[in-house]
């Protein structure tokens, strides 16, 4: 089985439209590692997520604001032979993308942020009232780093 690495944008940015959720991580501040699954938005080569205005993960960001985001769709168990536990893997497409996160204070600017992350999901218009704008932590974050493997199988005759 082999794995191939993309850099097309078109390529990456299709994989990122098919997830529901990624994966932000984070180093806390006691130097732990954190991850947790979010939902996102994505426009323009800059990721939006939005959480509660303050926990263990808005601390860490307050502290250190590097994240890494994972993505994965795709998961199909293939195998080149059935009684060669060696030759299992999952075939799927994953994105890694690093950056730093901005909090968005301004009202406008978290209301455009949140039809990002809406867009993800539906087609429909929302309207979002002050106090729950207000209410809510969202996160801009500009991509340093980008990457995207796809790993799959020879042919079909592979799969489970």
């Amino acid at each position: 089985m082999k794995t191939f690495t993309h850099n097309d944008s078109a390529f990456i940015e299709e994989v990122i439209s098919q997830c529901d959720i990624c994966f932000a991580a984070v180093v806390d501040e006691n130097g732990r590692p954190y991850s947790v699954p979010m939902n996102f938005g994505y426009h323009e080569g800059i990721f939006y997520l939005h959480s509660a205005p303050e926990g263990r993960i808005v601390r860490a960001l307050e502290e250190n604001n590097h994240i890494c985001l994972t993505f994965n769709v795709g998961q199909d168990l293939a195998f080149q032979h059935p009684k060669v536990a060696c030759s299992y893997r999952m075939k799927a497409k994953s994105v890694v993308a690093e950056g730093k996160v901005t909090f968005v204070e301004e009202m406008g600017a978290k209301r455009l942020a949140l039809d990002y992350i809406m867009k993800q999901y539906s087609d429909k218009h929302f309207e979002y009232s002050d106090p729950a704008v207000k209410n809510v932590k969202i996160w801009q974050i500009d991509v340093d780093n980008i990457a995207c493997k796809e790993f799959g199988a020879p042919h079909d005759a592979y799969k489970k």
